[in-house]
């Protein structure tokens, strides 16, 4: 397998364009016009103007030729023989389009062309991941499609989430068709092709022709001959190039890799493909139809399905929560009439959860945007619950807490089937930064619950050092491990129950049935 070079982060230098090593005609066009003698150091000065446009026009007739056919369509293309190089292209401080600046630093600014708003959104998507670590769900916030009708957006979303996920092998196949590597606004252009025409069955005209439409949208039309005949490329050899990659391995970042150990590969399967849509009924609510009912209760219908679509929606008879996520509060075992604290409680499932099983809950949360969030769940739902924006570190109740659940802040490893950003937006050294966090946290939890109250600590992480690792930390603050037997969660395999009595779950659990979140989930009683 060939070693491909870093594609994240690579942004076009100031000044400097894609240039290709054959650069043809103008070599050709200097050697016929070299003057002999003392003059081989330069033309004479009445012959410079001449040359430089002699020079611009040869360049614009090799551009062209790497552009489509029939006025940028591209269908009846794919029958001719593939350029052996693409041309290179004049470097300059800027590209040039309708005599106004338009790309500058790699960064992508809109253009003319007919507009697309699913590649459109999804560029934007990617380009807020890839460059800014946006969260995939945190870009359509960020961006300016607010008028896009919904069905484009979760065009958009699929497009981005494809890419996400399989970009290690996304990179592979098409490193080989790129001699230099191009400004990243270019490779997210290379990468939704990609995409679309490997894993998403988009037709191969209307997937290398709507990238080489947007590289006009943004301004990058000297690169539309690139984009074309490397999807072209990809189009007649990509199929076989799967074949012969190790995918599994490629999209998962070698450090995540090794830290998920002798399980990397069942969850590197689970996390290939879109996750399913999960939801959770209030009591004695209808079940909408068309779901699959799981062993937890849990009702599953099929990936790109649509909550508010589904009947009951408005009417507040569900939530939207993975089957793994139910869990946590599941094993808090709320009874009616309990204090009970849900601690960085938003968006609010587990809070549902608690509500639904008849505590009195407050909810707790640091950001005033996400409890705006939760409290709009909790009104679609008609729960009611003492809603506290406030740092935990800070906060002092009034009473102490019977139960308390701790869905702590984590690295969100677990959610990567439903979240792939996260493949490529955590780094080794953040896992340290979370772990110190949560030990902040556990330590400000016995001031806040009752002598031999209960408290369960859950993150949707992966990581040991977000799990296992806090074992000793929080028995040293006074807590005992109230074991969580397998009789409690039997639809689990006995994989998930440790030895120590925690539970953990990872996403290639239930790969039958189409996977669950990774969760690791601690149950502790207070003594003293």
């Amino acid at each position: 397998m060939k070693s491909r070079g870093s594609w994240l982060g690579c942004v076009a230098r100031k000044g400097k364009g894609y240039r290709d090593k054959d650069m043809g005609e103008e070599r050709a066009s200097k050697r016929a016009n070299k003057p002999l003698g003392r003059a081989a150091k330069g033309p004479p000065p009445e012959k410079k103007g001449a040359e430089k446009r002699g020079k611009r026009i040869l360049q614009k007739k090799a551009i062209a030729k790497t552009q489509p056919e029939n006025g940028g369509k591209t269908g009846g293309a794919f029958s001719q023989q593939l350029p052996k190089e693409v041309p290179g292209l004049k470097s300059e401080k800027t590209f040039q389009s309708g005599g106004k600046k338009a790309h500058k630093k790699g960064k992508s600014v809109k253009g003319t062309g007919q507009i697309d708003p699913t590649r459109e959104i999804a560029f934007d998507i990617l380009e807020g991941v890839l460059e800014k670590s946006h969260t995939l769900e945190g870009g359509f916030s960020s961006v300016g499609h607010h008028q896009v009708e919904a069905r484009d957006k979760a065009a958009a979303h699929r497009i981005a989430a494809c890419v996400l996920r399989h970009l290690g092998t996304l990179e592979e196949v098409i490193l080989p068709h790129v001699k230099r590597q191009p400004p990243l606004v270019v490779k997210i252009i290379l990468l939704i092709g990609a995409a679309q025409l490997l894993f998403l069955e988009t037709p191969s005209h209307a997937a290398v022709s709507t990238c080489v439409n947007l590289a006009k949208r943004r301004h990058l039309a000297p690169f539309g001959g690139l984009v074309n005949a490397v999807l072209r490329r990809v189009v007649e050899g990509g199929a076989v190039q799967l074949e012969e990659l190790d995918q599994d391995r490629l999209d998962v970042p070698a450090w995540l890799w090794r830290s998920w150990g002798r399980k990397a590969r069942l969850i590197a399967e689970a996390l290939s493909h879109e996750a399913p849509l999960d939801i959770t009924l209030k009591k004695g609510a209808p079940q909408p139809p068309g779901g699959q009912v799981l062993p937890n209760g849990s009702i599953r219908f099929p990936a790109g399905t649509r909550p508010v679509e589904l009947a009951g929606f408005a009417e507040g008879n569900f939530w939207v929560q993975d089957s793994a996520a139910t869990l946590p509060a599941r094993v808090l075992n709320v009874q009616a009439g309990e204090r009970v604290f849900d601690l960085c409680a938003a968006p609010g499932g587990k809070t549902a959860q608690l509500a639904d099983a008849g505590g009195q809950i407050t909810a707790v949360e640091r950001d005033a945007k996400r409890m705006l969030r939760l409290a709009e769940n909790m009104t679609r739902l008609g729960f009611k619950v003492e809603e506290v924006i406030a740092d935990l570190l800070q906060w002092a109740p009034p009473q102490k807490a019977q139960a308390i659940l701790l869905d702590a802040p984590c690295s969100a490893t677990g959610t990567a089937r439903r979240h792939p950003d996260v493949l490529r937006n955590r780094k080794a050294q953040d896992i340290r930064l979370w772990a110190d966090q949560q030990e902040r946290l556990l330590k400000s939890m016995p001031g806040l619950l009752e002598k031999g109250g209960r408290l369960v600590y859950s993150v949707c992480s992966l990581q040991p050092e977000e799990g296992v690792a806090h074992l000793d930390y929080a028995q040293s603050l006074g807590f005992v491990i109230d074991p969580i037997p397998p009789e409690e969660l039997p639809f689990l395999p006995p994989e998930a129950f440790g030895k120590e009595g925690y539970v953990a779950t990872h996403p290639g659990m239930w790969a039958e049935k189409g996977g669950m979140d990774g969760f690791f989930i601690l149950r502790l009683r207070k003594v003293f």
